[in-house]
This record gives structure tokens, C-alpha cells and sequence, in this order.
């Protein structure tokens, strides 16, 4: 009878050369954190300005995605709609802000 582990997609180990990848938005981080620590120099703080700067705006440009975490694609008609009507019904709302809500759910439609 066949070992229960030869049925299995999953891989058993790790392969090796994912011990040495660098993940970049860790990679980022740190670099942030380099900018914001007031122990660094001016040069450790200049090198990791220009890697921000370069290495990381042409990713962002290629992915369409921003490292602050911002949205990467668009927002979904119906769940703006939905969050509209609901400040139009919410009493905590001030009229103003629902003036502007039945403002921007007409010009949706």
C-alpha cells in the first residue's frame, strides 16, 4: 500500500531558493523605516530615499498598485450606490452631506 503522503499536491519542504527571496514589500519597509529613524546618516537615509524613489515607482508602475496600500482598481458601482442610500437614511448624516449624496447617486445614473 502506497505512502498517504504520495497522494498529496502539496509540496513537503520548502524549496530552497525561497529562503533567499526578499519579499519586497519588506523590503520597502524597511527602507521607510531607514528615513525614519533619527540613528541613521544622511547617506544610509539618501541611499534608501533613491531605492524608494527608483526601484520602487517603476514596480507600482508596472502593477498599477501603490505600497501605501491604496486601492488598485476601481471601486464597485453598486457598493458606492449602496453606501450613498445609507447615508441618505442614516439621521446622523447632516443634510448637507445627504444633498451631496443625492447629488453624486444622480449623476451615477
Amino acid at each position: 500500500m502506497a505512502d498517504q503522503d504520495d497522494y498529496s499536491d502539496i509540496p513537503k519542504e520548502v524549496p530552497p531558493e525561497d529562503d533567499y527571496r526578499q519579499d519586497p514589500e519588506n523590503v520597502a519597509r524597511g527602507h521607510k523605516a531607514t528615513l525614519n529613524n533619527p540613528n541613521v546618516s544622511k547617506e544610509a537615509k539618501q541611499h534608501s530615499r533613491d531605492i524608494l524613489e527608483n526601484q520602487f515607482q517603476e514596480d507600482e508602475a508596472t502593477e498599477g498598485g501603490s505600497t501605501k496600500g491604496s486601492q488598485s482598481k476601481q471601486k464597485d458601482p453598486g457598493n458606492v450606490a449602496r453606501g450613498l442610500k445609507a447615508s441618505l437614511a442614516n439621521e446622523g448624516v447632516s443634510q448637507e452631506a445627504k444633498e451631496n449624496a443625492k447629488q453624486k447617486l444622480r449623476e451615477m445614473q
